[in-house]
C-alpha cells in the first residue's frame, strides 16, 4: 500500500512525519505539547502568540513560546495586522529557536478581528504578502499561513489567499475548510483542501473534523494533501498521533490504550502542567483536560467528577492513586 505517514520537506526543513497538533488557544500549551510529542506528532504549534505583545516583552506571552523539553522542533504561531510588527517581533521569537513561523489568518474571534489580525485578513490578501514578507525578510527559516476557506460563503478566496502568501515567501500553507462565519459549526469542506493542494506548489496541511485516525487516513486519500494537523480530535486524546502513525504506516491499529493507559497518561500531564504554570494554575486548567480525558469512556464519569472538584495536586494525585488501584 502507499504510506500515507511519510517525511515532509519545508524549504529546508525536513520533518519526519506529517501528522501535526494544530495551534489552538488554550490548548497547545507546552506541556499538552510536550504530551502529543511524546505520542508521536511530528510538529506541533504554540498558541498563537500577539506580535504586539512581544514587541512589548510581555511576560505571559513570552512564555507561551517556550519549546517543551522534548520538541526537537516546533513552531510559533503569531498573529498580527501589522506588517511593521510582524518584522519587529521576529528578533524575539528567534530567541526560542522554532523550526517554523506560522501566521494566523484564520482564527474567527471577535476581540482578534477587530485589532485586523486572524481571519479579518482574508478580508485583504494583499496584506498577508506584506506580513509574511516583512518576516521573511528578517529571517531565513519557513514562514507558513493558516487559512480558512474565506471569510464568508460569498467570499470563498483561499486561492487567491495562499498566492499572496507564498509571493510574500510562504513555505508552507495550512487550510482549515470552513469559513470565519461558520466558526467551527456544520461541516468542513474537504474539497477545498484538495483544490489548494492542486493550485499550490508548496506543501498543503489540511485540518477540519479530524477526530479518529480514520478520518486522517480518509482526508490524505481524498484530498492528496501532504499532511494533516489535529486539533479537537487531540484533546483528551494524545494517543491520536501513535494510533494514526501506525495506521498510516501499517494499514491497521494492533493495540488500544485503556482506560488506564490514557489516566497515566493524563497524570504525566497533570505533573507537567503544575511544572510550567505552578500548582494553583495547573489545578484549574487540567480540568478541562481531564474533562476531555474521561469523556466518552464507559463507568469514567466518578472519576470526572472527582476531578472537578480537586483543589490541588494532593487532590488530583489520590484520585489518581484510586484508579491505579482499582
Amino acid at each position: 500500500m502507499n504510506n500515507l505517514y511519510h517525511k515532509i520537506k519545508i524549504k529546508e526543513l525536513e520533518l519526519d512525519g506529517n501528522i501535526f497538533l494544530a495551534p489552538t488557544a488554550g490548548y497547545s500549551d507546552k506541556p499538552f505539547r510536550h504530551i502529543c510529542t511524546q505520542m508521536g506528532s511530528s510538529l506541533n504549534f504554540t498558541e498563537m502568540v500577539s506580535c504586539e505583545a512581544i514587541i512589548r516583552d510581555n511576560p505571559k506571552t513570552l512564555k507561551l513560546m517556550e519549546p517543551a523539553s522534548n520538541e526537537d522542533k516546533f513552531a510559533i504561531q503569531i498573529f498580527t495586522g501589522n506588517p511593521e510588527s510582524a518584522r519587529q517581533s521576529v528578533e524575539s521569537i528567534l530567541k526560542f529557536k522554532p523550526a517554523i513561523i506560522d501566521l494566523n489568518c484564520g482564527c474567527p474571534v471577535p476581540k482578534i478581528l477587530k485589532s485586523g489580525s486572524g481571519s479579518a485578513l482574508m478580508t485583504t490578501p494583499k496584506k498577508i504578502r506584506d506580513i509574511v514578507k516583512a518576516i521573511t525578510d528578517e529571517t531565513d527559516i519557513p514562514v507558513s499561513v493558516k487559512i480558512r476557506a474565506g471569510f464568508t460563503m460569498e467570499s470563498i478566496n483561499y486561492k487567491e489567499c495562499a498566492d499572496y502568501a507564498i509571493d510574500g515567501g510562504a513555505s508552507m500553507i495550512s487550510i482549515h475548510p470552513r469559513t470565519k462565519t461558520q466558526g467551527y459549526s456544520g461541516l468542513s469542506n474537504w474539497d477545498y483542501i484538495r483544490e489548494l493542494k492542486k493550485h499550490v506548489s508548496v506543501p498543503v496541511i489540511g485540518s477540519g473534523d479530524l477526530y479518529t485516525p480514520q478520518d486522517a487516513k480518509k482526508m490524505l486519500e481524498e484530498t492528496g494533501c501532504d499532511g494533516i494537523m489535529f486539533a479537537r480530535g487531540s484533546f483528551g486524546n494524545p494517543y491520536l498521533f501513535s494510533l494514526t502513525k501506525e495506521l498510516l504506516s501499517q494499514g491497521e491499529i494492533t493495540s488500544i490504550p485503556t482506560f488506564k493507559d490514557k489516566m497515566d497518561l493524563a497524570f504525566t500531564h497533570l505533573k507537567l502542567a503544575v511544572d510550567f504554570y505552578g500548582e494553583d494554575i495547573a489545578t484549574k486548567e487540567m480540568k478541562k483536560h481531564l474533562s476531555s480525558y474521561t469523556k466518552g469512556i464507559a463507568g469514567a464519569k466518578r472519576y470526572r467528577d472527582k476531578f472537578m472538584k480537586c483543589n490541588n495536586l494532593s487532590d488530583y494525585t489520590d484520585v489518581f492513586t484510586d484508579l491505579a488501584n482499582e
